[in-house]
């Protein structure tokens, strides 16, 4: 398995280490955790593999219908490769920093969130099913005391190592349940856990 970056700063304290975020009496380290550095590729080539041939065949066919066509089918072409710019960017700058203060999350569409360590209840980690076949996703909740979620992370975009770096570097317990479930039955048990629109309908396999 390819394990995403785990990079560290310079703390209130002096320079840390993945150790030192852990130890209080070393300093307060501050883990930058990122997605998974082979999600791009396994997004992006697909993708690009669909687009250029598409593009070719357009560009091929409006040619003959005049100047005008082959200006609008070459602006189609910037304005694809501008967003594909746009979302290699986010990619890049999607993080989430934890250091025993509490996490600072940087989302993909930009979005930053700051979690102050004492609003961290604990941390919890268990396997949700994939729809409706066998197959599971890890799961990791930075939750509050009164069950709510805080901060997901999710396996499809961040690998074992940076989840099991998140308890650690927050100095908080993590509780690990081990049967997998699916959305629905996380849904019934733990309601704070998910977005109003997941789990509805689906049960398990």
């Amino acid at each position: 398995m390819t394990t995403a970056p785990v990079s560290t700063t310079r703390g209130d304290a002096g320079d840390s280490s993945a150790g030192a975020a852990t130890t209080a009496d070393r300093g307060l380290g501050v883990l930058i955790l990122r997605p998974r550095p082979t999600l791009a590729r396994s997004i992006g080539l697909p993708v690009l593999a669909m687009a250029v041939p598409l593009f070719v065949t357009v560009v091929w066919v409006l040619g003959p219908l005049g100047p005008a066509a082959l200006a609008a089918a070459i602006a189609g072409v910037l304005v694809f490769a501008g967003f594909a710019a746009l979302a290699w960017h986010q990619y890049r700058r999607t993080r989430i920093q934890v250091s025993r203060l509490g996490l600072v999350e940087c989302g993909f569409f930009g979005r930053l969130q700051r979690v102050a360590r004492d609003e961290v209840a604990g941390v919890l980690r268990l396997d949700t099913y994939r729809g409706d076949t066998l197959e599971t996703v890890h799961q990791l909740f930075v939750v509050d005391r009164a069950g709510r979620c805080l901060v997901r992370m999710r396996g499809t975009f961040w690998d074992d190592d940076a989840m099991d770096a998140v308890a650690p570097a927050l100095g908080v317990e993590q509780a690990l349940r081990n049967e997998p479930v699916t959305l629905a039955e996380l849904r019934a048990s733990d309601p704070g856990l998910l977005y109003w629109f997941e789990g509805l309908g689906l049960h398990r396999p």
